[in-house]
């Protein structure tokens, strides 16, 4: 018998995400929708805020998915720091997850799965990589879609949709400046740019981060950082002390080559 189709928002706790769940839920009603949320117990408490406030506009309620590690966890499960060029956090504790929650959907209510990402224009090649990876990566091809691309003909400008449409608070990360909400900060796919604006904002989110990778270096023995430099490690005690040293501001404008973790917006 065929599979009924289910249409499932990659929900991220960002802005896009979120309007691409509700032109998701406009479109195909309620009880053909999902908003499913893999949760790395790393997020800022007020990302969970805005997600309910999200879901409860949509009236709707949040699938989550909890591994129950953290990434440091991960981390020390396989001996391996992430970083900006290979994140076992998402791997383990989002993509993992995502993968046996499309597989519950087919063989215990048959259901087939579509997915929807809040990946705008400027990302693109990202959507590319996504649509490749759910076609070769699940047991059968998972069907993408990433309506911010393909589906409206200009930007849409989501955050100020949510903010003065619906009346929902952005998450205060972006207030601060953050380009994504990511792991209240911790994000390891974070460069130069991100971590001088972490030191900046929450100085003791960006310590407990180099404790963190300062443990892991001296429990292992291993040379290995979350930021590289030159093609080697650079830890975050030696960018910290040369943002000490010559400010964080100057590192500000740096340009970003790293982007989120590759099922998130």
């Amino acid at each position: 018998m065929a599979r009924k189709p289910v249409h499932v928002a990659m929900y991220s706790g960002g802005a896009s995400s979120a309007y691409v769940a509700y032109h998701m839920v406009q479109t195909y009603g309620r009880e053909n929708c999902i908003l499913f949320f893999t949760n790395t117990l790393w997020e800022h408490e007020d990302n969970y805020r805005f997600m309910h406030e999200v879901s409860d506009y949509l009236g709707m309620e949040i699938t989550y998915r909890t591994d129950g590690r953290t990434p440091e966890q991960v981390f020390y499960d396989y001996r391996f720091m992430g970083n900006s060029r290979l994140a076992k956090c998402s791997e383990e504790l989002k993509v993992r997850h995502t993968i046996i929650f499309l597989e519950e959907l087919r063989t215990e209510h048959n259901l087939e799965p579509i997915l929807y990402f809040g990946i705008g224009r400027h990302e693109q090649h990202r959507a590319v990589n996504l649509k490749d990876f759910y076609e070769h990566y699940p047991l059968e091809p998972v069907e993408t879609r990433f309506p911010l691309i393909t589906t409206f003909r200009e930007e849409v400008d989501a955050k100020k949709i949510i903010q003065e449409k619906w009346g929902i608070k952005l998450p205060i990360m972006y207030e601060l400046g953050f380009s994504h909400a990511n792991c209240g900060g911790r994000c390891v796919r974070g460069g130069f740019q991100h971590y001088a604006h972490l030191y900046k904002t929450w100085p003791d989110v960006y310590m407990e981060q180099e404790e963190m990778e300062e443990q892991f270096r001296t429990h292992f023995e291993k040379n290995v950082s979350i930021l590289k430099r030159d093609g080697g490690p650079f830890t975050l005690r030696e960018y910290r002390e040369i943002l000490d040293r010559e400010g964080a501001q100057k590192y500000l404008s740096l340009e970003e080559d790293t982007v989120p973790c590759v099922c998130t917006v």
